[in-house]
Parts: C-alpha cells; sequence; structure tokens
C-alpha cells in the first residue's frame, strides 16, 4: 500500500472523522463503520486533506485535466482545498467549479454554478468525500455535461465503502462507472482500512481488535458488493 494511503487512514482516525462502533445510516443499515467528510474543520486539516487527494488524483488521472469539480456543498470545500494542494504539488493550476443547492438570479455570478464556468473542451475531474449509493452522480453529472461539451475524466472519493449500490450487486462506484461511463477511484478503500488498521497498536491504541473486524465482516457479508 502505498505509503500516501497509509498516512490518510491514520489522518482520518486522528480527525475523528472515520469512527468505529454503531451507527445507522441513511440507508438504514446498521454499520459497524461510519466517515463523516464534515469532521475535517481547521486550516491545517484542510490543507493536509487536498494533499491527500491531489497525490491520488495525480496517482491515478495525472494532470491532463482543466477543472476540478466538487458538487455542493461538502464537494465545494473538497475542489477549492485540492486545487490549492495541486498548483502547490505540482505546479498545475487547475480551476475549480460547484453547482448551487439554489440557482442565484442577480450579480455577475449568476447562475448554477460557483468557481471557474465550464467551457467547451474541458476536462473534469469530480471530487466527492464518499459515495455510498451514488445518488449524488445522478443530479451533478447532468448539470456538468449540460453546462459545455466536457469530458468527465473521472470520480475520486476519499473512502470507498465497497458495498452494494442502488443496484444491489455491484459497489457504488462501479455502478457510476458502469452508468456514466467515466473512471472512479478513491484514495483508500475500506478493505485497505482494515489491512492498516486491523490488530496493529497506533498511538498505543488498538482501533480494530478481533471483535470489531469480526463485526465489519459480518456487515460486508451482508451488504459487501458482490
Amino acid at each position: 500500500m502505498e505509503s500516501y494511503k497509509q498516512e490518510f487512514i491514520e489522518f482520518m482516525v486522528d480527525c475523528q472523522v472515520l469512527k468505529f462502533g454503531e451507527f445507522i445510516l441513511k440507508s438504514g443499515r446498521k454499520s459497524p463503520f461510519f466517515m463523516n467528510a464534515g469532521g475535517y474543520v481547521t486550516g491545517a486539516q484542510l490543507k493536509k486533506l487536498g494533499e491527500y487527494y491531489a497525490k491520488a488524483i495525480h496517482d491515478k488521472y495525472g494532470d491532463d485535466f482543466d477543472v476540478l469539480f466538487g458538487p455542493a456543498y461538502k464537494g465545494i470545500p473538497l475542489a477549492v482545498v485540492t486545487s490549492v494542494a495541486f498548483s502547490e504539488l505540482y505546479g498545475k493550476e487547475i480551476r475549480y467549479c460547484s453547482d448551487r443547492k439554489e440557482e442565484k438570479d442577480h450579480g455577475a455570478d449568476k447562475g448554477s454554478f460557483l468557481g471557474s464556468k465550464l467551457k467547451d473542451g474541458d476536462r473534469v475531474v469530480m471530487i466527492e468525500d464518499v459515495t455510498t449509493s451514488g445518488k449524488s452522480m445522478e443530479e451533478t453529472v447532468p448539470k456538468v455535461r449540460g453546462a459545455a461539451n466536457v469530458e468527465i475524466v473521472g470520480l475520486m472519493v476519499s473512502l470507498d465503502r465497497m458495498e452494494v449500490g442502488k443496484g444491489g450487486k455491484q459497489c457504488a462506484l462501479d455502478e457510476v462507472k458502469e452508468l456514466y461511463g467515466f473512471e472512479t477511484n478513491a484514495i483508500v478503500t475500506m478493505k485497505e482500512v482494515v489491512e492498516h488498521l486491523h490488530n496493529k497498536p497506533y498511538k498505543g491504541n488498538i482501533i480494530i481488535n478481533d471483535e470489531l473486524k469480526a463485526a465489519i465482516d459480518a456487515y460486508y457479508a451482508q451488504y459487501g458488493a458482490k
């Protein structure tokens, strides 16, 4: 596993963004883990988050793209901090763009988008926190493709939960790839999280012990992608 992935897993734990226990998801599923990107709240945390996204995007998609698109609301700061990090790490100026939940009907920046306007020929990388069902892409992809003649290069999320999407067979990221025809990737997968943390001391604690590992395995036996 790449070193930045190992560091990112520990970073999620340190920021209390990735938690373990019993959580009821929006889907109604009872999950032994929960990830909330809203937990990144300080300047230092956001700076590092942008760097991890930038490294993963560069690793998977290179730098042959023009725009980072982050769906409102959580995707907005993700697109901003990652475009800054991409400039600092790789010397490439990437524009950021996000959609608005409510269209603005006045001012110089009226319309459905924040940041840079999308232009014909733009190559776009989508960026999100986590994709559980792929529902957000149903709303976002048509907006992006309808704004200009762009090419969506791919989607990057921070964590692949690796559970079935709405179709009930494939994971949500694979469903998005099949439905919309662009690549989908994550900085890390839950398989990598478990591999890195299971029975390995981190700052004096075992984050994933045998009991929690058994609960995660049972969850995937029921909801994991086939």
